[in-house]
């Protein structure tokens, strides 16, 4: 395997940032201690702060993902690794607007302590704070998980819709409960046919037969618990939308994210876009909104995921104004512009 590209006069994650930063100086500034990163620009209707973070590896989310109609601040850790409570709790004290701050928390262990922690000391401080736990991976929906489904892509849409709502104005509570309905409707599956490279061995992080597939796999380079034989890529998403719905809850209508985890090219990823739009037109299910690219990526893993959050009329009567409204509200952050 071919090393990494990193600077030998500092730690890599931190020299990334630093260039980040500073390719991004209209829409960012940066902390460094503690580590994180702060939007220089927010809706002057915005009442409530918006943080976010987890490991680095998976840039943009959720650093690119900072700006102006999505987060006001994240806490990027090492690669892979929960960002420290300090991080989290400095960068909330940051973000955070009239009304408080609200975390959006990947459902791993380390983030929902560390995050747990950051929010015990600011309340406190006094400052009003809440979260959203994202959990979408159905790959990992078994009584043998002992942590429950993995937050992996559908973290992306909840940014982005609870960023226009807050921009809205609306209040912790209300962004508490719209994120929770968002999250209970949105579920997801990764494939890959190779595993990301290590930045430290420059080794992939497993191996894998010719002609198999990993499905199942998770955003961190975990294996699957299921290798099978690479179908093709009809079957394949077939297979993965059966999945997906099958774990959602009734609709006729879907905001459809088909990821890339970091080595997968954008041809293939509109291949997979293409199959998938076709799979749910078999099931009877529209996709009303659509976002395709590498915003949760695994380094360079080479595969995709599928994630889908179900829309409902009911739903799109929510006082925050329907999801399509809030997914075309406009955002200006260094991964994701509207």
């Amino acid at each position: 395997m071919a090393e990494p590209f990193y600077a030998s006069k500092t730690e890599y994650v931190d020299r990334a940032l630093l260039g980040f930063a500073r390719d991004h100086a209209d829409v960012v500034e940066l902390s460094t201690d503690p580590v994180y990163v702060r939007s220089i620009d927010r809706d002057p209707r915005r009442q409530v702060g918006l943080l976010s973070g987890g490991g680095s590896g998976h840039e943009p989310m959720h650093v690119g993902l900072v700006g102006r109609g999505m987060l006001d601040a994240a806490a990027p850790g090492r690669v892979f690794a929960s960002p420290h409570n300090r991080q989290v709790y400095e960068g909330s004290r940051a973000a955070a607007g009239p009304a408080g701050v609200l975390h959006i928390v990947k459902n791993y262990t380390g983030d929902r302590i560390n995050f747990g922690i950051a929010a015990e000391r600011l309340r406190h401080d006094g400052i009003p704070v809440a979260r959203v736990l994202v959990d979408d991976d159905v790959a990992t929906e078994s009584q043998q998980t002992a942590t429950g489904r993995r937050g992996t892509g559908a973290t992306v849409l909840v940014e982005k819709l609870l960023g226009a709502a807050a921009d809205r104005g609306a209040g912790l509570d209300e962004l508490v409960a719209l994120g929770e309905t968002i999250v209970g409707r949105s579920r997801s599956i990764a494939v890959a046919s190779l595993a990301q490279t290590s930045p430290v061995t420059g080794e992939p992080g497993f191996e894998l037969e010719p002609g198999q597939l990993e499905y199942g796999v998770g955003i961190h380079g975990e294996r699957a618990q299921h290798t099978i034989a690479r179908p093709s890529l009809e079957e394949l998403v077939a297979r993965m939308v059966d999945d997906v719905v099958s774990h959602l809850p009734g609709g006729r209508s879907v905001l459809l994210f088909v990821n890339g985890l970091g080595g997968t090219t954008y041809i293939e990823l509109y291949n997979v876009f293409a199959e998938t739009v076709d799979a749910l037109a078999t099931r009877d299910i529209a996709v009303e909104r659509s976002l395709v690219g590498p915003y949760t990526p695994a380094l360079d893993m080479k595969g995709f995921s599928i994630t889908m959050t179900m829309l409902e009329p009911s739903v799109e009567t929510h006082p925050s104004g329907g999801w399509d409204g809030l997914f075309d509200a406009p955002a200006w952050t260094a991964g994701l512009r509207k």
